[in-house]
């Protein structure tokens, strides 16, 4: 993918003329195929890092993230882009939830965003495992990743099982996002995710 093709999708899809900070060599590491950990402040536009490779590559971006009004807001702004993306989570009762996963197994949808919980149930990587056969998981993003480092402060246990990702789905590039990671933290977070900083 050119870097042209790039920065038309991102003003054509999202808006804006130029990258920011460091987003070009995190969308460039991910385009590429690299598991990356990217460590961006608050306001630095992370969610871009993801979204625009996902517009780009075939198949779905699967988004793991633990706030639920992150998802609504994200998912929000996405069709207001013009991007089909979707959430499972608690709010969706039980027929929305089957439409979302049914939008998911066509293949048509470009984001989905999830709670590890619901990623690791064995439903959910059934489905998941289905797309990767037919080459239709295009991504990981795994955001707040400071969650699966016991170093931090706000270690979450169910994103331990994260972990298995790489190995339960080979060639599937992760990008895993946080705002404040100390040394300790990142390297933790590189070594529990099998990525590159």
């Amino acid at each position: 993918m050119t870097a042209a093709a790039l920065l038309d999708q991102l003003h054509t899809t999202f808006g804006f003329s130029a990258f920011r900070g460091v987003q070009d060599q995190v969308v460039g590491r991910v385009m590429a195929g690299q598991s990356t950990l990217a460590v961006m402040p608050t306001g630095a536009g992370k969610s871009l890092t993801y979204q625009l490779p996902a517009a780009m590559l075939p198949g779905t971006c699967v988004v793991i993230s633990p706030l639920i009004a992150l998802m609504h807001d994200q998912v929000g702004a996405l069709h207001e882009a013009g991007v089909n993306a979707a959430f499972l989570n608690s709010t969706l009762d039980a027929e929305e939830a089957r439409q979302v996963e049914r939008e998911l197994m066509s293949g048509r949808l470009t984001l989905l965003y999830a709670a590890p919980e619901r990623i690791l149930t064995p439903r959910c990587l059934a489905m998941l495992a289905s797309l990767h056969e037919r080459g239709l998981l295009s991504l990981f993003a795994i955001d707040e990743a400071h969650c699966v480092s016991q170093w931090g402060h706000d270690f979450r246990e169910e994103y331990l099982g994260l972990s298995a990702l790489h190995e339960q789905f080979p060639g599937v590039p992760r990008v895993a996002l946080t705002a404040t990671a100390d040394e300790h933290t990142r390297a933790d977070i590189i070594q529990r995710l099998q990525l590159e900083e």
